[in-house]
Protein backbone atom coordinates (compact mmCIF):
# COMPACT_ATOMS: atom_id res chain seq x y z
CA UNK A 1 0.00 0.00 0.00
CA UNK A 2 1.29 3.33 -0.61
CA UNK A 3 2.06 5.81 2.17
CA UNK A 4 0.42 8.94 2.09
CA UNK A 5 2.64 11.71 2.07
CA UNK A 6 3.29 13.71 5.29
CA UNK A 7 1.94 17.08 6.00
CA UNK A 8 5.45 18.80 5.43
CA UNK A 9 5.59 17.42 2.23
CA UNK A 10 2.11 18.73 1.62
CA UNK A 11 3.09 22.39 2.49
CA UNK A 12 6.34 21.88 0.17
CA UNK A 13 3.89 20.80 -2.65
CA UNK A 14 1.22 23.70 -1.60
CA UNK A 15 4.09 26.32 -2.23
CA UNK A 16 5.58 24.39 -5.06
CA UNK A 17 2.26 24.96 -6.73
CA UNK A 18 1.51 28.64 -5.54
CA UNK A 19 5.28 28.85 -6.98
CA UNK A 20 6.44 29.78 -3.59
CA UNK A 21 10.45 28.85 -4.19
CA UNK A 22 10.96 27.66 -0.08
CA UNK A 23 13.46 24.64 -0.09
CA UNK A 24 12.65 21.69 2.53
CA UNK A 25 15.81 22.87 4.25
CA UNK A 26 14.55 26.48 4.43
CA UNK A 27 10.80 25.23 5.98
CA UNK A 28 12.58 22.29 8.18
CA UNK A 29 14.87 25.18 9.96
CA UNK A 30 11.11 27.84 10.41
CA UNK A 31 9.75 24.57 12.00
CA UNK A 32 12.11 24.23 14.28
CA UNK A 33 12.10 27.67 15.26
CA UNK A 34 8.39 27.50 15.67
CA UNK A 35 8.29 24.61 18.04
CA UNK A 36 11.03 25.99 20.32
CA UNK A 37 9.90 29.11 20.60
CA UNK A 38 6.32 28.37 20.82
CA UNK A 39 5.55 31.18 17.78
CA UNK A 40 1.68 31.76 16.97
CA UNK A 41 0.75 30.91 13.76
CA UNK A 42 0.65 34.48 12.04
CA UNK A 43 4.51 34.66 13.63
CA UNK A 44 4.79 31.31 11.79
CA UNK A 45 3.09 32.23 8.54
CA UNK A 46 5.03 35.76 8.57
CA UNK A 47 8.66 34.25 8.49
CA UNK A 48 7.23 31.37 6.28
CA UNK A 49 6.40 34.01 3.58
CA UNK A 50 7.75 37.48 4.46
CA UNK A 51 11.36 36.36 3.14
CA UNK A 52 9.93 35.41 0.42
CA UNK A 53 7.30 38.27 -0.28
CA UNK A 54 10.40 40.43 0.33
CA UNK A 55 12.80 38.47 -2.35
CA UNK A 56 10.00 39.08 -4.88
CA UNK A 57 9.42 42.72 -4.12
CA UNK A 58 13.18 43.41 -4.76
CA UNK A 59 13.91 41.58 -8.14
CA UNK A 60 10.06 43.49 -9.06
CA UNK A 61 11.81 47.00 -8.13
CA UNK A 62 14.93 45.84 -9.50
CA UNK A 63 13.16 44.80 -12.90
CA UNK A 64 11.59 48.66 -12.89
CA UNK A 65 15.19 50.15 -12.15
CA UNK A 66 16.86 48.73 -15.24
CA UNK A 67 13.70 49.43 -17.51
CA UNK A 68 13.47 52.85 -16.94
CA UNK A 69 17.15 53.26 -17.92
CA UNK A 70 18.40 55.84 -15.70
CA UNK A 71 21.96 57.06 -16.74
CA UNK A 72 23.03 56.87 -13.09
CA UNK A 73 21.19 55.15 -9.72
CA UNK A 74 21.45 58.62 -7.91
CA UNK A 75 19.66 58.51 -3.92
CA UNK A 76 18.33 61.36 -2.28
CA UNK A 77 20.55 60.05 0.52
CA UNK A 78 23.61 60.97 -1.39
CA UNK A 79 22.50 64.35 -2.43
CA UNK A 80 24.58 67.54 -1.29
CA UNK A 81 21.68 69.66 0.63
CA UNK A 82 23.99 72.07 2.00
CA UNK A 83 25.86 72.91 -1.77
CA UNK A 84 22.39 74.47 -3.04
CA UNK A 85 20.12 75.30 0.32
CA UNK A 86 17.78 77.17 -1.64
CA UNK A 87 16.60 73.85 -2.72
CA UNK A 88 13.29 72.49 -1.25
CA UNK A 89 13.79 69.37 0.24
CA UNK A 90 11.30 68.98 2.11
CA UNK A 91 9.28 69.69 -1.50
CA UNK A 92 11.86 66.83 -3.15
CA UNK A 93 10.84 64.46 -0.60
CA UNK A 94 7.00 65.19 -1.39
CA UNK A 95 8.16 64.54 -4.99
CA UNK A 96 9.83 61.41 -4.04
CA UNK A 97 6.51 59.91 -2.45
CA UNK A 98 5.10 59.40 -5.94
CA UNK A 99 1.90 61.65 -5.28
CA UNK A 100 2.19 63.41 -8.11
CA UNK A 101 2.68 60.96 -10.43
CA UNK A 102 -1.01 59.03 -9.24
CA UNK A 103 -2.38 62.21 -9.80
CA UNK A 104 -1.24 62.18 -13.15
CA UNK A 105 0.34 65.78 -12.62
CA UNK A 106 3.53 66.91 -14.93
CA UNK A 107 7.06 68.42 -13.24
CA UNK A 108 9.13 71.14 -14.53
CA UNK A 109 12.79 71.61 -13.32
CA UNK A 110 14.40 75.03 -14.70
CA UNK A 111 17.68 75.44 -13.71
CA UNK A 112 21.47 75.96 -15.56
CA UNK A 113 23.67 73.25 -15.32
CA UNK A 114 25.19 71.53 -12.42
CA UNK A 115 22.82 72.71 -9.98
CA UNK A 116 21.61 69.08 -9.27
CA UNK A 117 18.69 68.74 -11.58
CA UNK A 118 19.85 65.16 -13.09
CA UNK A 119 20.63 63.89 -9.16
CA UNK A 120 17.18 65.09 -8.09
CA UNK A 121 14.87 63.34 -10.81
CA UNK A 122 16.63 60.60 -10.93
CA UNK A 123 16.42 59.83 -6.83
CA UNK A 124 13.06 60.70 -7.77
CA UNK A 125 12.53 58.06 -10.53
CA UNK A 126 14.29 55.67 -8.42
CA UNK A 127 11.76 56.06 -5.39
CA UNK A 128 9.06 55.76 -7.68
CA UNK A 129 10.22 52.58 -9.16
CA UNK A 130 10.39 51.54 -4.93
CA UNK A 131 6.56 52.11 -4.99
CA UNK A 132 5.90 50.81 -7.52
CA UNK A 133 5.44 52.77 -10.64
CA UNK A 134 7.12 52.23 -14.33
CA UNK A 135 9.19 55.13 -15.15
CA UNK A 136 11.26 55.74 -18.75
CA UNK A 137 14.28 57.97 -18.52
CA UNK A 138 15.42 59.53 -21.54
CA UNK A 139 17.73 62.66 -22.65
CA UNK A 140 15.84 64.78 -25.04
CA UNK A 141 18.91 64.17 -27.52
CA UNK A 142 18.18 60.33 -27.17
CA UNK A 143 14.72 60.81 -27.16
CA UNK A 144 14.91 63.00 -30.58
CA UNK A 145 17.18 60.19 -32.34
CA UNK A 146 14.60 57.25 -31.55
CA UNK A 147 11.39 59.40 -32.28
CA UNK A 148 13.60 60.24 -36.15
CA UNK A 149 14.44 56.66 -36.27
CA UNK A 150 11.30 55.57 -35.56
CA UNK A 151 9.68 57.73 -37.94
CA UNK A 152 12.25 57.14 -41.10
CA UNK A 153 11.14 53.14 -40.42
CA UNK A 154 7.82 53.81 -39.82
CA UNK A 155 7.45 52.52 -36.80
CA UNK A 156 6.62 55.86 -35.08
CA UNK A 157 3.22 54.45 -33.23
CA UNK A 158 4.72 51.84 -32.19
CA UNK A 159 7.25 53.88 -30.43
CA UNK A 160 4.90 56.33 -29.30
CA UNK A 161 2.68 53.57 -27.42
CA UNK A 162 6.19 52.82 -25.63
CA UNK A 163 6.57 56.06 -24.54
CA UNK A 164 2.91 56.19 -23.43
CA UNK A 165 2.68 53.24 -21.00
CA UNK A 166 5.54 54.27 -18.16
CA UNK A 167 3.65 56.12 -15.55
CA UNK A 168 6.66 58.53 -15.01
CA UNK A 169 8.54 59.82 -18.22
CA UNK A 170 11.90 61.72 -17.35
CA UNK A 171 12.78 64.33 -20.23
CA UNK A 172 15.97 65.50 -19.21
CA UNK A 173 18.40 67.89 -20.62
CA UNK A 174 15.83 69.67 -22.63
CA UNK A 175 17.25 72.62 -25.04
CA UNK A 176 20.64 71.05 -25.12
CA UNK A 177 20.51 68.73 -28.11
CA UNK A 178 20.52 71.79 -30.95
CA UNK A 179 22.02 69.32 -33.06
CA UNK A 180 19.87 66.54 -32.78
CA UNK A 181 16.91 69.15 -33.44
CA UNK A 182 18.52 70.82 -36.08
CA UNK A 183 19.22 67.62 -38.14
CA UNK A 184 15.57 66.72 -38.54
CA UNK A 185 13.08 69.56 -39.17
CA UNK A 186 10.36 67.16 -37.44
CA UNK A 187 11.26 67.20 -33.73
CA UNK A 188 9.35 69.26 -32.53
CA UNK A 189 6.78 68.27 -34.03
CA UNK A 190 7.74 64.76 -33.01
CA UNK A 191 8.37 66.11 -29.25
CA UNK A 192 4.54 67.30 -29.25
CA UNK A 193 3.30 63.94 -30.07
CA UNK A 194 5.11 62.10 -27.22
CA UNK A 195 3.90 65.26 -24.85
CA UNK A 196 0.07 64.78 -26.14
CA UNK A 197 0.14 61.03 -25.94
CA UNK A 198 0.30 61.64 -22.36
CA UNK A 199 -1.31 64.49 -21.50
CA UNK A 200 -3.63 64.09 -18.46
CA UNK A 201 -2.81 60.15 -18.52
CA UNK A 202 1.11 59.83 -17.11
CA UNK A 203 2.79 62.39 -15.84
CA UNK A 204 6.42 63.87 -17.40
CA UNK A 205 8.75 65.56 -16.06
CA UNK A 206 10.96 67.59 -17.96
CA UNK A 207 14.13 69.40 -16.92
CA UNK A 208 15.48 72.38 -18.77
CA UNK A 209 18.03 74.90 -18.64
CA UNK A 210 15.75 77.39 -20.31
CA UNK A 211 13.40 79.63 -18.96
CA UNK A 212 9.61 79.34 -20.94
CA UNK A 213 9.68 82.21 -22.45
CA UNK A 214 12.76 80.86 -24.37
CA UNK A 215 11.13 77.87 -25.86
CA UNK A 216 9.79 79.57 -29.10
CA UNK A 217 12.92 80.28 -30.19
CA UNK A 218 14.48 76.73 -29.29
CA UNK A 219 11.90 75.33 -31.20
CA UNK A 220 11.76 77.59 -34.04
CA UNK A 221 7.92 77.08 -33.98
CA UNK A 222 6.05 79.76 -32.01
CA UNK A 223 2.44 78.23 -32.10
CA UNK A 224 3.91 74.63 -31.02
CA UNK A 225 5.71 75.75 -28.36
CA UNK A 226 2.83 77.75 -27.07
CA UNK A 227 0.51 74.56 -27.56
CA UNK A 228 3.91 72.20 -26.31
CA UNK A 229 4.19 74.53 -23.08
CA UNK A 230 0.42 74.70 -22.44
CA UNK A 231 -0.31 70.95 -22.38
CA UNK A 232 2.94 70.30 -19.62
CA UNK A 233 2.26 73.20 -17.80
CA UNK A 234 -1.86 72.54 -17.23
CA UNK A 235 -1.54 71.85 -12.94
CA UNK A 236 1.95 71.29 -13.16
CA UNK A 237 4.79 71.43 -10.68
CA UNK A 238 7.18 73.89 -11.76
CA UNK A 239 10.49 74.11 -9.52
CA UNK A 240 12.91 76.78 -10.42
CA UNK A 241 16.55 76.50 -9.24
CA UNK A 242 19.36 78.90 -9.09
CA UNK A 243 22.55 78.21 -7.79
CA UNK A 244 26.50 77.70 -8.03
CA UNK A 245 27.65 74.78 -9.84
CA UNK A 246 28.75 71.44 -8.10
CA UNK A 247 30.82 70.32 -11.18
CA UNK A 248 32.43 74.10 -11.73
CA UNK A 249 33.02 74.01 -7.52
CA UNK A 250 35.36 70.60 -8.60
CA UNK A 251 37.23 72.04 -11.31
CA UNK A 252 40.66 72.07 -10.20
CA UNK A 253 42.68 75.37 -10.98
CA UNK A 254 46.21 74.25 -12.62
CA UNK A 255 48.78 75.66 -10.65
CA UNK A 256 51.45 77.87 -11.91
CA UNK A 257 54.58 76.04 -13.02
CA UNK A 258 58.22 76.63 -11.28
CA UNK A 259 59.37 78.42 -14.20
CA UNK A 260 56.11 80.61 -15.17
CA UNK A 261 56.35 84.01 -14.01
CA UNK A 262 54.40 85.46 -11.13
Amino acid sequence: MKESPSLRDLCLRHCQLLRIPITPNELDAILDRADKESLSHLKFLDLLLGQQATGRRDRSIERRIRAAQFEERKLLQTFDWKFNPQIDRLQIEELASGDFIRRHSNLIVVGQAGVGKSHLIQAIGMRACAVGYRVLYRTSAKLLNELNASLADKSLPLRLRHYQRPELMIIDEFAFDKVERLESPESAHLLYKVIVARHRRRSTALLTNIDFEAWADYLGDPPLAMALLDRLVEGAIIIKIKGRSYRASKAITPKPSENQAP
